[in-house]
C-alpha cells in the first residue's frame, strides 16, 4: 500500500494514484469523488499534480460551503465540475452556478408569467444593485454573487443574456427555429460558462471559443434529456418549424409521452448541432489554457449525454435518459487529469 501513496513521476510528468479501488467505488455508486482525489485544473506550481495523501477526508456534508452544499443537491453537474477549480476560486463557481439555478427553477415554481417575471425582476434590480457598487441584498445567493462579481470583474452582459433566456422560458410557445434554438442555449448556458472562464481568469481567445460552443452543447444535449420532466409542464423546445415539416402533433406525441420515428428525427437532429459544437470546442483546445478546464468539463457530460441518445435510438422519453450517470465523476476526474474536455 505504501507504492500506491508515493507519487510517481513518468518523463517528468505525475502519475495519479488512488488508494486502491476507492474512487471507482465512489463513482460507480453515484457518489461524488472525494476533495482529496480530484486532481486541481489549476495554473502555477505543481500544476496537474495529484498529491495522495495518507489518510484523505471524505468529502461529506459538513465539509461543504452552504453555497457548495446547496448546489450538490439541486446542480450535481455543474456542482462536481466546480470541484476542479483552484480553492480560492471555486465559491465564485459555485455563487454563478445558484445565481442560474435560482433563475432556471422559476418557471419551473410558477405557471403565472406575470409572478415568473417579477422573480426574475428582483434578480435584474439585484444585479443593477451590485453593479453601482450598492451593499447586496440579504440572500444565501445573492451575497456570494456580489462578491465573485466584484472580486473577478465578471460581465454584466452575460447576466443580463441569461435572464432574458430565462424570460423566454415564460412564453409556452417552442422556438421557432433551429436557430432560435441555438440562440436560446447560448444565452442561458453559453453565457454561464463564460462567467465562469472570467471567475477563472479566462478572456477571450481560444477559451472563450470554446467556452461558447461547450455551454450551447451542454444545453442542447440537456434540453434532449429533460423532455419528459418537460413535457410534464406543458413546455417544448422542439422547434416550430420542425414540428410543422415533420407533421407532429405535440399533444399525441411529446405531451402524451410517446416516442415516434418523425420525433426521433427532430432529436437527432438538434443532436447533431450539439455535436458540431462539441466538435467546435474542441478545435480550439490547442490555446485552451489548463486553468480553463473546469468551465470545460460540462462538455463531456454533454457527449455522455448524447452517446446514451444515440443507444435509446433518439426515443426522448427512454428512462435511461433521467438515470443518473454513475459514472461521471471518475469521467470528469480522468479528463482533467489529462487537461482534456
Amino acid at each position: 500500500m505504501r507504492a500506491l501513496r508515493r507519487e510517481v513521476f513518468l518523463r517528468e510528468r505525475p502519475l495519479l494514484l488512488v488508494h486502491g479501488a476507492a474512487p471507482y467505488f465512489h463513482a460507480a455508486r453515484g457518489r461524488d469523488l472525494p476533495l482529496s482525489r480530484l486532481p486541481r485544473c489549476g495554473a502555477g506550481e505543481g500544476e496537474g499534480r495529484v498529491a495522495i495523501l495518507p489518510q484523505p477526508r471524505v468529502m461529506t456534508g459538513r465539509a461543504l460551503s452552504p453555497l457548495a452544499a446547496a448546489l450538490r443537491r439541486n446542480d450535481r453537474d455543474r456542482f462536481q465540475t466546480a470541484l476542479f477549480a483552484p480553492a480560492e476560486r471555486r465559491e465564485a463557481l459555485l455563487a454563478l452556478y445558484a445565481f442560474n439555478y435560482e433563475i432556471a427553477r422559476v418557471p419551473e415554481v410558477t405557471r403565472e408569467p406575470l409572478i415568473g417575471q417579477i422573480r426574475l425582476q428582483w434578480w435584474r434590480d439585484a444585479l443593477d444593485e451590485i453593479y453601482r457598487g450598492a451593499a447586496a441584498r440579504r440572500h444565501e445567493v445573492a451575497e456570494p454573487l456580489a462578491r465573485a462579481i466584484a472580486e473577478h470583474g465578471l460581465t454584466r452582459a452575460h447576466f443580463e443574456a441569461m435572464l432574458e433566456a430565462r424570460a423566454r422560458d415564460l412564453d409556452a410557445a417552442p422556438p421557432a427555429t433551429l436557430e432560435a434554438l441555438e440562440a436560446y442555449a447560448e444565452d442561458s448556458s453559453a453565457s454561464l460558462v463564460l462567467l465562469a472562464l472570467e471567475a477563472l481568469g479566462m478572456r477571450g481567445g481560444e477559451s472563450e471559443a470554446a467556452g461558447r460552443s461547450v455551454g450551447i452543447a451542454y444545453a442542447l444535449s440537456g434540453l434532449l434529456a429533460a423532455m419528459r420532466f418537460h413535457a410534464g409542464m406543458k413546455r417544448l423546445y422542439i422547434p416550430q418549424d420542425m414540428l410543422a415539416d415533420q407533421k407532429i402533433d405535440p399533444a399525441r406525441s411529446v405531451f402524451a409521452l410517446k416516442s415516434t420515428p418523425k420525433l426521433a428525427e427532430c432529436a437527432a437532429e438538434i443532436a447533431a448541432l450539439a455535436r458540431y459544437h462539441l466538435s467546435v470546442a474542441r478545435a480550439q483546445s490547442g490555446g485552451v489554457p489548463r486553468a480553463a478546464l473546469p468551465a470545460l468539463l460540462p462538455a463531456l457530460i454533454a457527449e455522455r449525454r448524447l452517446k446514451q441518445l444515440e443507444r435509446s435510438q433518439y426515443d426522448l422519453f427512454d428512462t435511461r435518459l433521467q438515470q443518473r450517470d454513475t459514472l461521471q465523476s471518475l469521467v470528469l476526474a480522468w479528463a482533467a487529469w489529462r487537461g482534456r474536455y
